[in-house]
């Protein structure tokens, strides 16, 4: 299925070479109940939303994906901790999780940051990663490869895929942003190009894809999807400000 191909409730799903027991979705803004500028499917219940109107529209999703019980949720905080599913409390802070156990989703929000779904060639281990550019120069992407080889897979035979993001054209920081990464990788300075303004656009999933390469992760897929520049489908914080969240998710079927 091409990227970016959607399902009846509007579920974009990965363009990836995953194994079949392996099912991933990114949602879009459409197919929930929520009003204002948090119409319609606001998955995140930290924005200001009615949490009436939430509840339901993960419930609708829940639904929709026919899992046996809700996604883990996850209260980010744009860092580098990693969950597991098997010992996490409810609603753990934490910007990723892992899982092994089949009909367990794990989950991120978004509105502009980087989500990263991973899963192993023989479909035994999953993960999803919320990496904005805080948490992409702290290591989160590294630090979920790092627990799912702890888990018992091989970082070589893992799959990775970026989801919907702010694109490089939308994405203006400044040289405190640059340095961050650079401090740590000099090689980040290919996902910095300068602006006119005398500030930097930077290319998040072109960095994503650097520091998977960079933790032997080989399949990388996605990454082509950008938030910003599509309002009818997509939460963008940087566009708009207050606003819902979508989300990306990845489960194992029995």
């Amino acid at each position: 299925m091409a990227e970016g191909a959607v399902t009846r409730m509007d579920l974009i799903l990965p363009d990836w070479p995953a194994p079949a027991r392996v099912h991933a979705v990114a949602t879009t803004r459409d197919g929930g109940v929520s009003s204002g500028v948090y119409r319609s499917l606001n998955l995140g219940d930290h924005v200001g939303d009615d949490p009436d109107a939430v509840a339901e529209n993960r419930r609708r999703l829940a639904a929709a994906l026919g899992l046996p019980s809700g996604p883990r949720w996850l209260r980010q905080v744009h860092g580098a901790v990693v969950a597991d599913a098997a010992t996490a409390a409810s609603g753990p802070e934490a910007d990723a999780m892992i899982a092994a156990t089949a009909g367990t989703a794990c989950v991120v929000l978004t509105a502009d940051c980087l989500p990263v779904l991973f899963c192993d060639a023989a479909g035994s281990r999953i993960a999803a990663a919320h990496a904005g550019w805080r948490g992409l120069a702290a290591g989160v992407l590294e630090a979920t490869v790092a627990a799912l080889v702890a888990s018992g897979v091989r970082a070589g035979d893992l799959l990775a895929w970026i989801g919907p993001a702010i694109g490089a054209s939308a994405y203006e920081v400044g040289d405190d942003v640059r340095t961050a990464f650079l401090a740590s990788d000099p090689r980040a300075a290919t996902g910095f190009t300068a602006n006119a303004r005398g500030r930097w656009q930077l290319d998040l999933p072109r960095l994503a894809r650097q520091r998977l390469a960079a933790a032997g992760v080989r399949q990388v897929h996605g990454g082509n999807l950008c938030t910003h520049a599509d309002p009818q489908r997509f939460f963008s914080h940087r566009r708009d400000g207050n606003c819902g969240r979508q989300a990306s998710l990845v489960w194992l079927g029995h």
